[in-house]
């Protein structure tokens, strides 16, 4: 038996109070329940029920260690009971932590789609770009887009993106148009504050360089209004970009410098239980944000 199942027949024994009737209602040997409960008392170093030829009785320390052992096996039974009840019907709270301008332009009404289906569920949404901690800052679940993850961390791919380098006419008419990414050195380059280095694929090689500029910003909206004001060149994901592109706010340039799709993750604490709420909303973006949004570009 397990730590667990002995604190079970000793709760059994001492409610009974016979060491044969606890057998017999577990359907085993009176010798196998006494060898279970001295193997418990062995393994705390106490003794918990005293036995005598005529009677047994529950030690001071067995008198404690019952009610511990109750209140842990009720804590599991009503743990059980809430799990099973949550896959009949999902409830309870549940943090998500979603890329700003990502998480307004394709997440929102998707949530609210899943909040509509399931409306036990208590939905807390924090919109930022920052790096957060999943586990550490009481998450259940973090959408991240990313080229790379940590090896830890449970992932699930729910879509992905393109970048583009993109300036406005306004800033290609005054400082020339880069024709090579090389030429990037010699231009302002508008820098997203969490990658300091461009990567990118030309003629099958890949490449990479430290960008330079005098504006910095941890969101892409921000670095497409001053792309779209002039200030600079700006390697934009699609999504961003394609309003920009659309009315001529901004140009595409270096088409032939390409950088392999980025995904879009659900990023899942690695150190608990992973809930049934939890798991429908994995599921339910997956299922409802396009797994490229070029599929996007005609709508």
């Amino acid at each position: 038996m397990n730590q667990f199942e002995m604190m079970a027949l000793f709760i059994q024994v001492a409610e009974l109070g016979s060491f044969a009737a606890a057998a017999t209602q577990k359907g085993i040997a009176r010798s196998v329940v006494t060898r279970q409960i001295a193997a418990l008392e062995a393994h705390l170093g106490v003794q918990l029920i005293a036995r005598s030829t005529r009677r047994q009785a529950l030690t001071s320390a067995g008198k404690v260690y019952l009610e511990r052992c109750k209140a842990i096996i009720d804590l599991v039974q009503q743990s059980e009971a809430e799990l099973i009840e949550e896959q009949l019907t999902p409830k309870g709270n549940l943090r998500v932590s979603l890329p700003l301008s990502f998480g307004l332009r394709h997440l929102s009404d998707v949530l609210m789609q899943f909040a509509q289906r399931y409306p036990d569920i208590h939905l807390e949404l924090d919109y930022s770009d920052r790096m957060v901690d999943v586990a550490a800052e009481g998450f259940d679940v973090a959408i991240r887009i990313a080229s790379e993850l940590a090896l830890s961390d449970i992932v699930r791919k729910i879509g992905q993106c393109e970048l583009y380098f993109v300036a406005a006419p306004s800033y290609l008419a005054l400082h020339g148009t880069p024709q090579s990414p090389e030429d990037l050195l010699q231009h302002q380059c508008l820098q997203y504050s969490h990658h300091s280095r461009w990567m990118f694929t030309e003629s099958g090689k890949e490449v990479s360089f430290s960008t330079k500029g005098r504006i910095k910003a941890n969101n892409g909206d921000a670095l497409a209004k001053a792309a779209a004001a002039g200030m600079g060149v700006s390697l934009m994901p699609d999504f961003i970009a394609r309003d920009y592109l659309a009315d001529g706010r901004l140009t595409r340039i270096l088409s032939d410098a390409t950088q392999a799709p980025i995904g879009i993750y659900a990023v899942l604490p690695s150190n608990s239980y992973i809930p049934e709420r939890v798991k429908l909303v994995v599921d339910f973006l997956a299922e409802n944000v396009p797994i490229s949004l070029q599929e996007q570009k005609g709508a």
